[in-house]
């Protein structure tokens, strides 16, 4: 008996695996890229809806009063005059207090968590340092009015007055009387607020700077400070200036705390003791009372002006964080 022969079978044609992958892939690529880049532009969209709006808001005052409204040190509501100067002047000076402050402050508290703290300690410091820059602004304002500006009043202005106050060219800036709140009260609650962020930033950039290296300075017998200065500074040097800068735009547009302490009076003085105003202090006392037309206006050309110093602030921090990158690469 004969069994017939078995008829061949043709295999399916299925598509590779492989080539599924990849198809799908490319459309997950597609959609993540898609996505970002709405988020990127609807970020774009956002800081140029703020910008048409301060400046739509703010042209009738830079109409009315012209250029010249930046130099005017006049800000009388009753008789419709308003200036900048006074503003912008508190704004600046207070910044640079608390950088002047702050920058030091910050760069030792890194440093020591980084390079001298011991392992136990290391994290319970760590975490008060970033504890503080949770703490709400206005609870800084109150501090300082309730608890810094007496002690201040008592004790560190009649000694600032009695000591740098009588040295030539300087001493104008620690005359005056001492109420204990200021512009110089205020540039000192500033660094107090921008410490946990400086020095948070600079600890995690200097933790990024390689061990091997730090090894073999200490190996050919350099001191702790040779090796931070010669071996840990000039590695991580561009992310000190970013986190600096990070410090200044912050103590820039602060408010709250500033509107405690900074005195609240729109005039100008060469005593740092003397009361003064900010952009953000400003803002924060009239924009709710203020009425529509010039007043309004004025309130709205200096929150475009605050934003405009605060972009040039970080331009500025930008460039030189470019020409550092290209030292680097020449090097």
């Amino acid at each position: 008996m004969n069994t017939p022969a078995p008829t061949a079978v043709a295999p399916a044609v299925t598509r590779p695996s492989s080539a599924v992958d990849a198809s799908s892939a490319r459309w997950q690529d597609y959609i993540f890229h898609k996505v970002t880049l709405g988020f990127a532009a609807l970020v774009m969209l956002i800081l140029t809806g703020i910008v048409i709006s301060l400046v739509i808001n703010a042209w009738p005052a830079f109409q009315h009063f012209g250029p010249g409204f930046i130099t005017r040190v006049e800000w009388d509501p009753v008789n419709q005059e308003y200036g900048a100067m006074i503003a912008i002047a508190g704004t600046v000076v207070t910044s640079f207090i608390a950088l002047l402050i702050a920058f030091p402050v910050s760069f030792g508290i890194a440093l020591f968590l980084t390079e001298i703290c011991p392992v136990w300690l290391r994290r319970p410091l760590g975490t008060a340092v970033e504890l503080l820059a949770g703490v709400p602004s206005i609870i800084y304002g109150m501090w300082g009015l309730f608890v810094f500006a007496p002690l201040f009043a008592d004790y560190v202005q009649p000694f600032l007055q009695a000591t740098l106050g009588q040295v030539p060219v300087i001493g104008v800036l620690f005359q005056g009387s001492t109420m204990g709140i200021g512009m110089l009260t205020a540039g000192v609650i500033l660094s107090v607020m921008i410490i946990p962020f400086i020095a948070s930033v600079m600890r995690d950039v200097f933790e990024t700077c390689p061990a091997v290296l730090k090894e073999s300075a200490y190996a050919i017998g350099c001191t702790q400070w040779e090796v931070v200065r010669k071996i840990v500074l000039p590695y991580t040097r561009i992310g000190v200036v970013g986190g600096v800068m990070l410090g200044l735009g912050r103590a820039l547009g602060e408010t709250m705390a500033v509107t405690f302490v900074i005195g609240n009076a729109h005039k100008l003085s060469w005593s740092l003791f003397g009361a003064g105003n900010s952009i953000a202090s400003t803002l924060a006392n009239e924009f709710a009372e203020a009425e529509a037309g010039l007043h309004m206006s004025s309130l709205f050309a200096l929150g475009l002006i605050l934003f405009v110093i605060t972009f040039i602030v970080l331009a500025v921090a930008k460039l030189m964080l470019v020409n550092m990158a290209k030292g680097e690469g020449s090097k």
